[in-house]
């Protein structure tokens, strides 16, 4: 793809920081790239299976036993919500945890960013996505101009680290809920952003692919919800980089049509 395409897309920042778009003096670098760029071929056999797996969306996620709320939640301000998730004991993700990652940014700002859970980097510090995916993060973000600590929030489905950095489950997903669901309701966002499958399923309910939930704005509690990729899934699966500038600018788009309305 070239600079001009690019730039008609919105993307050339974009591209450039992922290494995918060269620069005017290397631009003899370009024809090696076309091919990943442009693969129909390669690009087919992933894309051929969306009617099959299209049908599995809006199937609800599997049944969890339901966990009361925290007492007098729906009250907490932010002092309260941060010291009550800190001492949260809902679950046996506590037992291991060095600290509750708890979530970072703007408790005003039109963005709310949600991803799975706590890695060991952010056990340590107490701080979502940092490490390599945060930088990703960070770099996703500034592709749109935004930064963490201003416009955006950033905050997780679970608040304690699993063991291993194994997927949460839906159990411990349930014991978290009421914490995110707070967030929620004092951020009031304009736009969620799901980040993975983990965030996809919690804030859906639906089980479906996320090949199935992307390209599509969907809401939680009255607020739009988009879908996309996880920075650390982005990390191993370079390709779906392009995918996932497609779901930021389908997002901002999203934002725009919500700041519009009255």
């Amino acid at each position: 793809m070239d600079e001009r395409l690019l730039r008609e897309l919105e993307l050339l920042p974009v591209a450039r920081l992922y290494g995918l778009a060269t620069p005017a003096a290397r631009e003899p670098a370009a024809p090696p790239e076309a091919p990943r760029q442009v693969a129909p071929v390669a690009e087919a056999p992933r894309r051929a299976p969306p009617p099959s797996r299209l049908a599995p969306a809006p199937q609800s996620a599997p049944a969890v036993p339901a966990i009361a709320p925290p007492a007098g939640v729906e009250s907490m301000d932010w002092e309260a919500l941060r010291e009550a998730v800190r001492d949260c004991r809902r679950c046996g993700l506590c037992e291991q945890r060095k600290q509750a990652v708890f979530g970072v940014g703007s408790p005003t700002g039109p963005w709310l960013f949600v991803g799975e859970g706590p890695g060991a980097e952010e056990d340590e510090r107490g701080e979502p996505f940092v490490g390599q995916a945060g930088r990703l993060l960070d770099g996703m973000l500034a592709s749109l101009r935004l930064a963490r600590g201003r416009e955006v929030y950033i905050a997780n489905v679970v608040k304690c680290r699993p063991p291993g950095n194994r997927v949460p489950t839906p159990g411990e997903a349930a014991a978290c809920a009421a914490w995110l669901d707070r967030q929620v309701e004092l951020i009031a966002p304009r736009v969620i952003v799901a980040l993975g499958k983990t965030a996809a399923t919690r804030l859906t309910g639906s089980e479906g692919s996320l090949a199935g939930l992307r390209g599509r704005v969907h809401a939680y509690r009255g607020i739009p919800l988009v879908v996309t990729y996880h920075p650390a899934y982005l990390l191993r699966n370079l390709p779906d980089k392009a995918k996932a500038w497609e779901d930021l600018l389908f997002a901002r788009r999203t934002l725009d049509a919500a700041l519009a309305r009255p």
